[in-house]
C-alpha cells in the first residue's frame, strides 16, 4: 500500500497534467487593444513632410489627427492614434532589415495596423503642388470595394466642408495602401501651397473643421458598412 502522502502527490500531478493538456496556449493578441479606427498621423520626427516657410506638414498632420481622434472617441468609437508627438515611427522599428528609414517607417505603420486588427486605417496628410494653383481635399484609396466606399464618404464630406467638387482617386503605387489589409485611405486634407488652404490648415478652427468632416465621413461609412 502506498503511503497517503505519495498518493496525494501522484493525484496532484495527474490533475495538473490534465489541466495543462486541456488549456490552450495564451493568445498574445488578446492582450492588445482593438480599434474601430486606426489614425495614422503622417510623417514625424526627422521626416517633416512637405513644408512652407517653416510650416511643416508633420505638425499639421498631428494636430488634425488629434482632433479627429477626439471627435471619433466622442461618438463612442474605439480609436488608436499611432503618433502622439513629434517622433519618427521608424525609430521604433528594430526588426526590418532595410537600411531605408522611409521603408522602416512605413513598415512600422503597417505592422501596427496588423497587430491591433483595426477595422479601418486612415492616414492623414497635407498636399502640395509646385504650380500653386491646386486646392482642396483628395482622398486616395485601395483598388478594393470597401476602401473605395470609405474614400467616397470622406471625400464627399470634405468637399462639402471646403466647397469643392472632387472625386476620390484609386492608386496602387502607395506602399501603405498596397500592404495594409484593412480598408485604408490616405486623406490629403488640403494644399499647403495654396494661400487659402494654408490659412485653413494652420488655424485651429480650420483644423477642427477638417477633422470634423473626416469624422463625419467615417461615421457615414460605418453606418452604411458596420
Amino acid at each position: 500500500m502506498f503511503p497517503i502522502r505519495i498518493l496525494l502527490i501522484v493525484c496532484s500531478m495527474l490533475l495538473l497534467a490534465g489541466r495543462s493538456g486541456a488549456t490552450e496556449p495564451p493568445n498574445v493578441k488578446r492582450a492588445l487593444p482593438a480599434a474601430d479606427v486606426l489614425i495614422d498621423a503622417g510623417h514625424g520626427g526627422i521626416d517633416g513632410g512637405t513644408h512652407w516657410n517653416g510650416v511643416l506638414e508633420k505638425d499639421i498632420n498631428l494636430e488634425i489627427s488629434r482632433k479627429l481622434y477626439l471627435f471619433l472617441r466622442s461618438k463612442g468609437l474605439k480609436v488608436i492614434l499611432n503618433r502622439t508627438g513629434d517622433y519618427a515611427l521608424s525609430d521604433d522599428n528594430r526588426w526590418h532589415l532595410s537600411r531605408s528609414r522611409h521603408r522602416r517607417d512605413l513598415s512600422q505603420r503597417k505592422g501596427l495596423s496588423e497587430e491591433i486588427g483595426a477595422s479601418i486605417f486612415v492616414s492623414i496628410h497635407v498636399n502640395w503642388s509646385p504650380k500653386g494653383k491646386k486646392k482642396g481635399p483628395l482622398v486616395i484609396h485601395q483598388t478594393e470595394g470597401k476602401s473605395a466606399l470609405l474614400a467616397r464618404f470622406i471625400q464627399d464630406s470634405l468637399n462639402q466642408q471646403q466647397g469643392r467638387f472632387r472625386l476620390p482617386q484609386a492608386a496602387d503605387q502607395f506602399y501603405l495602401l498596397n500592404r495594409v489589409q484593412a480598408p485604408s485611405v490616405i486623406v490629403e486634407t488640403a494644399f499647403l501651397s495654396d494661400p487659402g488652404d494654408r490659412a485653413m490648415l494652420t488655424s485651429i478652427p480650420g483644423q477642427n473643421r477638417i477633422a470634423a468632416a473626416i469624422a463625419n465621413g467615417i461615421l457615414a461609412y460605418r453606418a452604411f458598412c458596420p
